[in-house]
């Protein structure tokens, strides 16, 4: 859904700079994005919302969960959840180009920051409940969400593609080359 995509430039242009690197003490990114879809009708904040749960689910992936994992020094559900909502604030490139190579991040400003200063977030779980607060600001209903909103309610389990131990740094080297240069010392 390439309007999806495009609602969330906007946002990102609306941003400026900051939409690249983004600092969660002061992130207008997600308020950008809410602006945006709660000026939609109500019927496609529930297309939003299914879309957004179809993007989501294509970022459910071990590679993509060890970049997490190295990036953000640990990770579990929960922070990898809040990593893929974040991850599409950064735009269709930059999630598809890690989606396909999970390496790709290190050319991500935030990500840079992040190894260099400790600064910085991608993750933003914000995102996950975005959709229904924008059809309650729509609409004055989170109970109309609910029963609009007929999203997968289970997530696909477990995530896909290779896994390996991401506490050995020299198979992170070895996977994540370019992340591991980041943020491993070794």
């Amino acid at each position: 859904m390439t309007a999806w995509w495009d609602l969330i430039e906007s946002a990102r242009s609306a941003c400026g700079e900051r939409a690249g690197d983004r600092d969660p003490a002061d992130d207008p990114l997600p308020d950008a994005v809410l602006d945006l879809v709660a000026a939609l009708p109500p019927e496609e904040i529930i297309g939003f919302a299914r879309h957004f749960s179809t993007v989501f689910d294509t970022a459910y992936l071990s590679p993509l969960w060890a970049a997490a994992y190295l990036i953000e020094g640990g990770c579990g559900d929960d922070g990898f959840m809040d990593f893929r909502s974040g991850l599409m604030l950064q735009g269709r490139a930059a999630f598809e180009n890690a989606v396909a190579d999970p390496d790709s991040l290190a050319d991500l400003p935030v990500v840079r920051r992040m190894a260099t200063t400790g600064k910085g977030w991608l993750g933003c779980e914000e995102m996950l409940y975005l959709p229904r607060h924008a059809y309650v600001r729509r609409t004055g209903s989170g109970d109309a969400y609910d029963a609009a909103f007929d999203g997968p309610t289970e997530r696909p389990a477990p995530a896909r593609g290779d896994r390996w131990d991401v506490e050995d740094d020299s198979e992170m080297h070895r996977r994540l080359p370019r992340l591991a240069a980041l943020f491993l010392t070794s």
